[in-house]
């Protein structure tokens, strides 16, 4: 098959949720024979070159540079003038349709999958140039569930006004698109649930994202410190600091308390200044680390603790790939097959974590054992893979329909 993948950044490199789910499936369906063409919006905050996908043969990248930099300025012209959320209209491009009319114009695809809440509007010059090929939308997350969560927890109240009118423009916007696509793949079984809700058109099918194991493989040299915990992820994306700020505010306090030689390792590039000077005991800040299988297998125990978001967290895949023991927020793990006490520990409430912290820090948590289900869960479910099968299994149908209707 031809694909066209169309990506709102670089999914390159594969060290964040977003750009892994895109790189690992363009990956596969290369490794597999068939030919990818990403088509990638290159912003300032991922810029990368041209050649950054190189190194995947049958892949081949075109990017657009596009300016897609927060600007408060930009924002308001946004809030009183477009029609557009702004988290939208920011990856709007003339540029981008232009090329993207010139491929469609010039080429053969027999699919074309739009990667992501923020690059749907892009659905319109597909069905205008090349009607007959149908359009895939991989929704990543409900962007606008996201929102509605920051919005119901933040404490200013301008601010909360801010978010509240940010999220119901999102939503206004996903109803709008979603009909517009041939098929939905949704992320997790909960937004599977919820992009029906809001009027996807069928097929909406659920398909995970998956892991390349072989990026994956446990370093039998690396032996993890005990007595230690740890965080990665995207510092810049606003649930990550929400969770971090949460954990370091009700949870640690308590926790170095009791638990006086427990450590706690924070990783994550684009990390605020206010993580970036924590002078807390026992809290070692490390900043962006060039690899998270490294990073992670240094120390014992993940921590997820995730309170707004939707979509899959990456990460704890990942963690789980490598036999992690993880401790999440039940909405960190929503969407994953986990059970509780078996390949993961879950627990919402502050003093809920400090008591499975405290179980841990005493030898009685059963990290290990838990740590080896996790792996064999993601080997069974989650290897990317299946995942590969799964869209190509979606791009029959949808193919056959698009070519009968």
């Amino acid at each position: 098959m031809r694909i066209l993948q169309v990506c709102p950044r670089v999914p390159f490199p594969p060290h964040d949720g977003g750009a892994i789910a895109m790189h690992d499936v363009a990956a596969g369906l290369a490794r597999q024979g068939h030919a990818v063409t990403v088509l990638a919006i290159n912003t300032p905050k991922h810029f990368q070159d041209d050649d950054a996908l190189a190194h995947l043969e049958g892949v081949r990248l075109v990017t657009v540079p596009v300016d897609t930099s927060l600007s408060p300025g930009r924002a308001l012209k946004n809030l009183l003038t477009s029609s557009l959320p702004y988290n939208v209209e920011r990856f709007v491009s003339p540029a981008v349709a232009a090329r993207l009319t010139e491929l469609l114009q010039n080429e053969s695809f027999d699919v074309v999958q739009i990667e992501g809440t923020f690059v749907a509007w892009y659905v319109d010059v597909v069905k205008r140039v090349a009607p007959a090929v149908p359009v895939v939308l991989r929704a990543h997350n409900l962007e606008h569930t996201i929102w509605q969560m920051l919005a119901e927890r933040e404490m200013n109240p301008l601010k909360r006004v801010y978010l509240g009118h940010m999220a119901r423009r999102l939503k206004k916007f996903e109803e709008e698109y979603l009909c517009r696509f041939d098929a939905v793949a949704a992320i997790t079984e909960p937004d599977q649930r919820r992009l029906r809700a809001l009027g996807a058109p069928e097929p909406v099918v659920f398909v995970p994202a998956g892991v390349d194991m072989s990026r994956f493989q446990v370093d039998a040299a690396i032996r993890p410190k005990p007595r230690t915990l740890f965080m990665i992820g995207s510092l810049d994306w606003l649930p990550n600091q929400e969770g971090l700020d949460w954990l370091l505010r009700e949870v640690w306090p308590q926790a170095h308390a009791q638990m006086p030689e427990l450590e706690l390792h924070i990783a994550g590039k684009n990390m605020p200044a206010r993580f970036q000077n924590l002078t807390l005991k026992n809290v070692f800040v490390h900043g962006f680390v060039a690899s998270a299988s490294a990073f992670m297998q240094q120390y014992e125990v993940m921590l997820v603790p995730l309170l707004s978001g939707g979509g899959m967290r990456i990460k704890i895949i990942e963690g789980m790939a490598l036999g992690k023991c993880i401790i999440s927020t039940g909405l960190g793990s929503e969407g994953i097959f986990v059970r509780n006490g078996h390949d993961i520990v879950l627990c919402d409430e502050p003093s809920e974590w400090v008591r499975r912290l405290g179980s841990y820090y005493r030898g009685e948590l059963g990290h290990a054992a838990i740590g080896q289900e996790a792996a064999r869960t993601i080997a069974r479910l989650y290897d990317n893979g299946r995942v590969v099968e799964s869209f190509l299994d979606l791009y029959s149908v949808v193919g056959r329909r698009v070519q009968t209707a």
